[in-house]
């Protein structure tokens, strides 16, 4: 698996995590403070989008993990 597909798969459970945490009515809400990852992690997809820079490509490469620019 290459990192492309790892920090994509990381991202989208962040978010959905994130979500299940922080909208009232899940079954497993503990606070809307919550909402504040989940942009974080969006915000992190969409510079990452103009800037090719990853923080999460740069630990994987540290791990050995090839390929992908995030």
């Amino acid at each position: 698996m290459n990192a492309e597909r790892i920090i994509r798969i990381v991202a989208g459970t962040f978010v959905m995590l994130s979500l299940a945490l922080g909208v009232e009515g899940s079954p497993i809400f503990v606070a809307k403070n919550f909402l504040w990852f989940t942009g974080f992690v969006g915000l992190n997809l969409f510079q990452s989008g103009f800037t090719s820079f990853c923080p999460l490509n740069n630990i994987l490469a540290k791990f050995g993990v090839k390929g992908g620019s995030c």
